[in-house]
């Protein structure tokens, strides 16, 4: 299995091949920075391996202690944190549920102590209307979150078929 380092040379050599290849499929300026970004955010970030304690939970800083839930909740490479699609929806579900948390209770407080008026209808209805007015750009980045995953999780099972190949090699060795 790649250590953190590897899969960051990796996700920062590949990532001309992701801009080139998302300008060439898109003309679009702006779809190739959300995907790009997204891309250098999963694979320096938001990658796979914040089911355990690697060098992504630790780029997080003071917000890394965020991750213990998600933490003691996956077991590590399993479908749910190293999966196609699956993988990046469960990590985003979750950081989206924390963030919509902490908004509410901020809100919360703010109402209790300082006694600040909330519309929650109009604020859904607004949230509703910018979430249909940038799908695009919504649709890129996840693609780009989705492609810097699957980066970490191709090298992690070409890194584990090698290994499993050089054991097969040393056996066979063995026995001549």
């Amino acid at each position: 299995m790649p250590s953190g380092r590897t899969h960051d040379r990796i996700t920062l050599w590949s990532l001309p091949v992701i801009v080139g290849l998302t300008t060439l499929s898109t003309r679009n300026a702006t779809v190739t920075l959300l995907v790009a970004g997204g891309y250098l955010f999963s694979g320096l970030m938001f990658g796979p391996d914040l089911d355990i304690y690697s060098v992504q939970f630790k780029r997080w800083g003071w917000l890394r202690g965020l991750w213990i839930p998600y933490q003691r909740s996956m077991r590590h490479r399993s479908r749910f944190s190293h999966g196609f699609l699956l993988g990046t929806i469960l990590r985003l579900c979750y950081l989206l549920g924390m963030i919509g948390l902490g908004i509410c209770l901020v809100i919360l407080l703010g109402q209790a102590f300082f006694n600040l008026d909330w519309d929650w209808g109009a604020r859904a209805i607004a949230l509703g209307s910018w979430l249909g007015n940038h799908r695009i750009g919504l649709i890129a980045l996840f693609i780009g979150l989705e492609l810097g995953a699957m980066s970490h999780a191709i090298a992690d099972w070409m890194g584990s078929r090698y290994k499993r190949w050089q054991r097969g090699r040393k056996k066979l060795k063995g026995k001549s």
